[in-house]
């Protein structure tokens, strides 16, 4: 099973949970990369299913659009943000200094293209290529970043805050992607199953922040 980092942090050990209690003889591998590097495994038959927002979509592909995610702009906590009562939009986050993937990241195509939809660039002081890190930066000062709610899963401390971007076009969706049915295993099945009830329990329980099951 591959996770990128964000949805790691939200959807990982409840699915591993959920595995666990309803299959205990399956034995999980969960790999944890960049969506371009799964959709790679994917296709090379590494790993048999995987949460991603980039998708080959190929006939040896099942592909199911998971769900949709809300952005929010995510400061350290004594950072300046607009009044939580007056709407954030893209707008507003022109000058803001930020802190976010390289073009190499589809989350970063689409924080490009969202700017470029209303004539604006990106204040881009600093490119980094890992959550982890990006975080670590963001909660020094070093300027915003733009994700989904699910990068503060990990990150619940006080040194953040985080303000969802109004804009309504301005999303990110999953999809989940696994071998097709012929090529894919009974315990591959059965784990699709379950993470697919995983994240909508998660979403309806309102654990995973800014999600929304897809349609």
């Amino acid at each position: 099973m591959g996770l990128t980092p964000s949805v790691a942090g939200v959807l990982g050990l409840p699915f591993m949970r959920a595995m666990r209690s309803r299959y205990p003889d399956i034995r999980l591998r969960v790999v944890e990369s960049l969506s371009g590097s799964l959709n790679s495994m994917l296709a090379s038959r590494q790993i048999d299913l995987a949460v991603l927002y980039d998708v080959t979509r190929t006939q040896h592909f099942s592909v199911t659009r998971l769900l949709t995610e809300r952005l929010y702009v995510i400061g350290a906590s004594h950072s300046e943000l607009p009044p939580r009562d007056e709407p954030l939009s893209l707008v507003n986050l022109g000058s803001l200094p930020l802190v976010l993937p390289s073009n190499s990241h589809r989350l970063r195509s689409l924080i490009d293209e969202a700017f470029a939809r209303i004539g604006r660039k990106p204040n881009v002081v600093a490119e980094i290529d890992g959550l982890a890190m990006l975080m670590e930066a963001v909660g020094d000062g070093f300027g915003f970043t733009v994700q989904p709610g699910a990068a503060l899963a990990r990150h619940t401390d006080p040194r953040f805050l985080a303000r969802e971007v109004i804009d309504e076009d301005f999303h990110r969706s999953s999809h989940l992607a696994s071998l097709s049915d012929d090529e894919l295993s009974p315990a591959g099945h059965a784990a699709r199953i379950v993470l697919v009830e995983t994240a909508t329990e998660l979403v309806q329980s309102g654990g995973w922040t800014g999600a929304a099951i897809a349609p």
